[in-house]
């Protein structure tokens, strides 16, 4: 019967409540009180869709209160300041302050527990360099008709749909502010992509919104259209994304607001398909041809693609159709599995795809075996926010980096995990009307551009400290991780990097490239016959 003590209570005192009220007229509030709890608990008695709510009428209530409440619990009052779930209080600090361009000392050493394993640092020099400029920059695309600067750290893809109006205002501002690039994500290219004029990185995927025939497929003549907008410096293509890998995604009627339809090229209140692959090519070979077709229409910008490393066998079948045909992308963007800056299903989120640092490492090394690395940039994305950050995936073969969340927080995020309830409480992954126009976004477009440069500051001073005048000196050498109490190695110890053409003389002795190099083709995606065969047969 202790099950139903609160019930019952509620039961008696909206009797003894009642009574009361008829005495004294202030109890009527405390009649109405009681009664509800005592027809809620009622109710838990009579449905039949929670046994937890029948055996604890009315006290279930109170179970579910808290744990709505727990996410927030524990971030502000039991994690540590270092505990990354998945960014730390630590990580999140970091990104506010600069983007406030306030002081980020830190007075009385590390938080870091120096001697934990996978901690990582940098070595100086006992001979550092004098400060010189923090805007470096790669030139992408130097063989095209439009090549372009691209800055070492910027905007990665957030569209317009899950990103509210003034989010997107004030990440382009701050782009243009801080002579960086916004990525336009999936969903094309806004209105509030173009008030602000900061440089575009046009993203297609497979929906090809912006780009798109009535029958989702792709139009070269609306491609053009926006592609040739000198605001738009480089054309990327989707393949995949790091936050669900080979999963499409569906926009619903209902959230296709006649804004949204302008920039995606769909009709208004019809669900908006995003399928799981694209309909252009079905090969390595075509889409290059693909990459090749975008660079000429544009008018000669720089093209490339970004993908989540999946299967090795299709990541190597593109490289080995650059190599047969000659035909590159002038960039290749690395997202990592750990990405995604809204809402993915739980098994894509924490266990499909390639993390960044070993798919940036092996798209690196594969350029590097086939004597391509110097004519194909390579951008990476995925849980950067501090100089470290872009130190280390730098020295893992990266030219630049772009970062998502990262910009989001400068933006004001706070990490309350509701980017899919449309209920963002600071405005930014929301379409709510009356949450979004509270956001600033002249200020935080100050705070965009702040963060950014503010990093790239504190980049230039560890490069400094350790002798390097330039982000593209930094390598697998520099960066040093603990990998046991006692054992220290440095990441060109830890793994294995391909020398200069290495891949057109023999097999290297590289467990990736033994198993899958010889056998993926240029001609199709289509997974190895020996694969196959596995496939059909467990026993082999």
């Amino acid at each position: 019967m202790s099950r139903y003590v609160v019930y019952i209570a509620c039961l008696i005192l909206t009797v003894a409540s009642l009574i009361a009220w008829y005495w004294l007229p202030g109890w009527g509030w405390a009649a109405l009180l009681f009664a509800t709890l005592s027809a809620l608990g009622s109710w838990d008695l009579l449905q039949k869709t929670s046994t937890l709510r029948r055996n604890y009428p009315v006290l279930a209530h109170f179970r579910y209160g808290l744990e709505s409440i727990g996410p927030e619990m524990r971030q502000y009052f039991i994690q540590s300041d270092t505990d990354e779930v998945p960014f730390s209080r630590q990580q999140r600090a970091l990104v506010y302050q600069r983007a406030k361009s306030v002081s980020d000392v830190r007075p009385f050493g590390s938080l870091q527990d120096i001697y934990a394993v996978d901690y990582e640092w940098i070595n100086h020099s006992m001979n550092p360099i004098a400060h010189g400029s923090h805007d470096f920059r790669v030139v992408v695309g130097q063989n095209t008709a439009q090549p372009y600067a691209v800055s070492v750290f910027n905007i990665s893809a957030m569209s317009f749909g899950s990103l509210s109006a003034n989010a997107i205002r004030a990440l382009n501002h701050g782009a243009r502010l801080g002579g960086f690039y916004h990525d336009t994500g999936e969903g094309s290219i806004s209105s509030y992509h173009r008030e602000h004029g900061g440089d575009l990185v046009w993203e297609i995927g497979s929906g090809y919104f912006g780009c798109r025939n009535p029958d989702g497929s792709f139009s070269e003549e609306r491609f053009v259209e926006n592609a040739r907008d000198p605001q738009v410096k480089m054309i990327e293509v989707k393949l995949s994304q790091g936050a669900k890998p080979g999963h499409g995604g569906m926009l619903p009627g209902a959230k296709v607001t006649a804004e949204i339809a302008a920039a995606r090229g769909v009709e208004v209140g019809k669900d908006c398909i995003s399928p799981a692959r694209h309909s252009a090519f079905d090969s390595p070979k075509s889409l290059l041809a693909f990459v090749a077709r975008l660079r000429e229409l544009s008018g000669g910008k720089p093209t490339g693609f970004k993908l989540a490393v999946g299967h090795p066998w299709e990541w190597f079948g593109i490289a080995k159709a650059m190599h047969e045909t000659g035909v590159l992308p002038d960039f290749i963007v690395v997202d990592g599995a750990e990405g995604g800056t809204g809402a993915a299903p739980a098994e894509f989120i924490d266990h499909v795809g390639l993390p960044m640092h070993e798919a940036l490492m092996l798209v690196h090394n594969t350029l590097v075996g086939l004597n391509l690395r110097d004519r194909v940039r390579i951008g990476a994305a995925g849980r950067i926010t501090s100089a470290f950050d872009l130190a280390r995936t730098l020295a893992m073969g990266a030219d630049w980096c772009n970062s998502a969340r990262g910009f989001m927080f400068a933006l004001g995020c706070i990490q309350s995990l509701s980017c899919h309830t449309d209920r963002c409480p600071t405005g930014i992954a929301t379409q709510d009307p009356s949450r979004w126009r509270h956001l600033d976004a002249a200020d935080k477009a100050v705070r965009v551009a702040g963060f950014q440069q503010n990093t790239l500051k504190a980049l230039r001073d560890i490069l400094c400290a350790a002798g390097l005048s330039d982000p593209g000196q930094v390598g697998p050498e520099h960066i040093l991780r603990r990998v046991s109490p006692i054992e220290v190695r440095s990441l060109a110890a830890l793994h294995r990097f391909l020398r200069p053409g290495e891949l057109l003389e023999r097999l290297p002795e590289h467990a990736v490239f033994r198993d899958f190099w010889a056998d993926a083709s240029s001609e199709s995606f289509a997974a190895p016959t020996k694969v196959e065969a596995m496939r059909r047969d467990k026993s082999q």
